[in-house]
């Protein structure tokens, strides 16, 4: 962090590559090495240095030969483009550069902090002044914001760590481990926007939370095709926390009940958490080595009946209709809507004598008379497979 004694040297130096910036275009690190021999000593101040450059629209650059295929420049300030190169082992790059950050002290986040601050107040306050400010608060306001963002910078590089240890929990539920560790600085840079140096807290404690929930919270919205709410994906962590522990202690799976005992829950509320667990599967997914099925081909249709239920209601109606053909078509027609035989509903005795204009009587005797033909054996016999 810039000390305010080296403040006015640091701003002496920055005016300095802003007029070489105009003259030549670009600024090398070579050009900033020369103002910064003791690299080491130096290295918050250059970090600052950087940063307002950048800021100002500086393209700052190893070498002039890097400019050979980019064309001629026609302006001393555009905008900075460092496109990071692909990897085959993106992770151990991304950890190997995180690593070379160095952990900070409680008294180090704390002064961060405090430039943090510094830096927003003096963004806001340079949005609010009037044209005819002073040039000297204008520069000395852009410099605190430019060691505002740095401090920023820092204080992200130097957690990065815990957002990796805190994302190798979450390995294997449903989203990439590089994608975990996005959402997690996701996280930590909403814990550095929201952290208050002024209560005495570490700010990894705090910037724990944070990155925790922006985890938990993208593994409930993009790991699956039905959404299950974050406090029920922390459950199911814990289910299979538990699980993997009786494993290994009890040498096999355990049971549901085993499990349920250890978290405190009840057997059918486990068995629960488990079938939400499970990923949905596509009825579009092969089956087979051919693959010439898929899983929809062997999965039962419950809404509609089953093509041997359908047959055997279509024999059972051919039968009725030729036994209940033997009756008169009075007696047929009464039986039809007394047990509703048709697909209907079953009529009342009044109900059918309102239809033939018959007391309830008569159509009893008739119903009786009908179902004493019926029970003869022969006709019994071609019923009875149905019954």
């Amino acid at each position: 962090m810039v000390s305010d004694p080296c403040r006015k040297k640091v701003k002496a130096i920055i005016d300095a590559l802003l007029s070489l910036a105009d003259k030549q275009g670009y600024v090398t690190i070579d050009d900033l090495m020369v103002y910064f021999p003791n690299e080491d000593d130096d290295h918050e101040s250059i970090r600052v240095v950087i940063v307002y450059l950048r800021n100002q629209g500086v393209e700052i650059i190893d070498s002039p030969a890097l400019l050979d295929n980019k064309g001629d420049m026609s302006s001393g300030r555009s905008p900075v483009s460092s496109p990071f190169e692909g990897t085959e082992d993106t992770i151990g790059l991304y950890l190997k550069e995180m690593s070379q950050e160095p952990l900070l002290s409680m008294p180090e986040e704390q002064l961060i902090a405090q430039r943090i601050e510094q830096g927003r107040l003096a963004k806001i306050e340079l949005a609010s002044i009037d044209n005819d400010a002073q040039p000297e608060r204008v520069a000395e306001l852009q410099l605190l914001i430019a060691e505002g963002e740095e401090a920023w910078e820092h204080l992200i590089k130097a957690n990065t760590r815990l957002v990796v240890s805190i994302a190798k929990r979450y390995i294997g539920r449903g989203i990439p481990f590089l994608d975990l560790i996005q959402e997690g600085n996701l996280g930590l840079i909403k814990a550095v926007e929201k952290f208050d140096y002024k209560r005495g807290f570490r700010f990894s404690t705090y910037a724990t939370w944070w990155i925790r929930q922006s985890i938990t919270r993208s593994i409930s919205d993009q790991s699956r095709t039905i959404r299950i709410p974050v406090h029920m994906i922390d459950r199911i962590g814990e289910l299979f926390r538990v699980h993997h522990e009786l494993e290994q202690s009890l040498g096999r799976k355990p049971l549901a009940k085993e499990i349920a005992e250890k978290l405190n829950l009840s057997v059918e509320k486990v068995q629960w958490i488990m079938r939400i667990s499970w990923p949905p599967l596509s009825l579009e997914t092969p089956v087979g080595d051919d693959e010439e099925s898929d899983l929809g081909m062997f999965v039962e249709d419950e809404e509609n009946p089953s093509p041997i239920d359908v047959t055997y209601q279509s024999m059972m109606h051919e039968k009725i209709d030729e036994v209940l053909a033997t009756l008169t078509p009075r007696e047929a027609r009464i039986l039809r809507m007394r047990f509703g035989l048709d697909g209907g509903r079953a009529y009342t005795l009044e109900e059918v004598g309102l239809k033939f204009g018959l007391t309830r009587e008569r159509i009893r005797q008739i119903e009786g008379k009908a179902l004493r033909q019926l029970r003869h054996p022969y006709k019994a016999r071609q019923l009875k497979d149905f019954l």
